[in-house]
């Protein structure tokens, strides 16, 4: 969440930011003020009964000893009734503060000073790309590939499950669980992350923590009433990991990648664009979180970013790199790079990461500092990146190196760990 003391000291900056981001959420800024105003009232107004109190309370000794009984009666009547004061005080300030959290969790981080202004994905600009699109007569999306060479069976997931599902079959699944551990070793072994394996169902307060609720509650799988959560995305446990903890200033940066299962219920409009593996209410995702000091954070964003394009080019993938506008980029984000690779059955880009620095957005909502080296309490800066989501890379990967004779040749790196070098149709075997 925005620290209260920035919305205080420069309300009209912080919602002049916000509403590039469209919508109305920079009208709670001062309703936030109101709450804070309110809430801060109530607090001088307890602190002033309490000192009353307490000097009330030595006075009744006092007035005893002088034999001032009446005096003293008096006294106690009045305690009584700061009391009751207090009370109602105490109900009231934690009611305001409940309030105003609430709000402050309803506004969305501010976007970096020098993201792209924009409605829309329309105006997020191409920085960079990567490599050159296959030349590909007549491509075959990665549906017809797969059933060709028996990979993959959306029927059978459909029976087991419904829509937006999907099975994994022989050299299909192998060449899943190879991608997943190429992944992994790219980022721990050459990269530099710490490999964690995390619970896949999170507490509520995890997904407070990142962002996640209240505002996509709907796109989420609940269970228990809504108190656990299938996780959207490692990022979610793994960046909580370090919730309600102090780190020392020595710690950071602290580096972690995490496979899981991820679980959206979200799964896009029907047609082409989201036909077969592309958009699904469950996937696998490798992803690396970063915690950092906030004047290494955008820094870090950029080589966060540059490890998740490092399995592209690994994998001699074309793609490009966007910078999201102030109308894109997500609920949590300040600034964020979506990888997006080449899909020739698709005849588009498909977003396969998408990096972000969260500022002290996440942190503060996680209750997470750390102590720096003179001892005073800091808030760190949050990113996260996919290292990357498997779907899109999957499907690209069998797009990108399909062959005219119907076989999908395996890229150099990845050999190692799928044991073939091609992939080829029953009939040819």
């Amino acid at each position: 969440m925005l620290d209260i003391r920035v919305i205080r000291e420069n309300p009209q900056k912080v919602k002049d930011r916000v509403k590039l981001r469209g919508g109305e959420h920079w009208m709670l800024v001062d309703r936030v003020l109101e709450c804070d105003e309110k809430r801060r009232k109530i607090e001088t107004e307890k602190q002033a009964l309490s000192q009353e109190r307490n000097k009330s309370s030595k006075s009744i000794g006092s007035l005893l000893k002088e034999g001032k009984k009446e005096e003293a009666e008096q006294l106690k009547a009045r305690m009584t009734d700061l009391g009751e004061r207090l009370r109602e005080l105490e109900a009231a300030a934690a009611a305001a503060a409940e309030e105003q959290e609430q709000l402050l969790l309803a506004i969305p981080n501010m976007p970096h000073e020098g993201a792209p202004v924009g409605a829309d994905e329309t105006a997020n600009p191409v920085l960079r790309t990567w490599g050159e699109k296959p030349q590909i007569d007549e491509p075959r999306d990665h549906v017809q590939i797969a059933n060709a060479l028996g990979l993959l069976d959306f029927e059978a997931a459909a029976r087991i499950s419904g829509s937006g599902f999907i099975v994994y079959k022989g050299l299909g699944a192998r060449l899943e669980r190879a991608l997943i551990n190429f992944l992994l070793d790219v980022q721990t072994l050459q990269n530099g992350y710490r490999e964690v394996g995390v619970p896949f169902m999170v507490k509520r307060d995890c997904m407070i923590g990142t962002g996640q609720l209240p505002k996509f509650e709907e796109d989420m799988y609940g269970l228990e009433g809504n108190t656990m959560f299938n996780v959207p995305t490692a990022e979610v446990p793994v960046t909580n990991l370090y919730r309600e903890q102090i780190l020392r200033e020595n710690d950071l940066p602290i580096r972690m990648t995490a496979y899981t299962p991820c679980y959206r219920r979200e799964a896009g409009s029907a047609g082409r664009e989201n036909k077969g593996m592309i958009r699904v209410h469950q996937f696998d995702k490798v992803e690396l979180v970063t915690i950092c000091r906030p004047e290494e954070g955008f820094d870090i964003l950029e080589q966060l970013t540059g490890h998740a394009e490092s399995i592209l080019q690994k994998l001699g993938l074309h793609y490009r790199v966007v910078e999201l506008c102030t109308g894109d980029v997500g609920f949590s984000s300040a600034k964020t790079y979506d990888i997006e690779v080449w899909a020739p059955g698709q005849g588009k880009y498909l977003e396969v990461s998408s990096c972000s620095c969260f500022t002290d957005y996440q942190a503060r909502r996680m209750k997470l500092r750390y102590k720096d080296s003179e001892g005073r309490m800091r808030i760190p800066y949050t990113l996260n990146g996919s290292g990357t989501a498997l779907p899109r890379l999957y499907v690209a990967l069998l797009e990108q190196y399909q062959q005219k004779d119907g076989s999908v040749r395996i890229p150099e790196a990845l050999v190692p760990y799928f044991g073939h070098e091609v992939i080829v149709p029953p009939a040819a075997e």
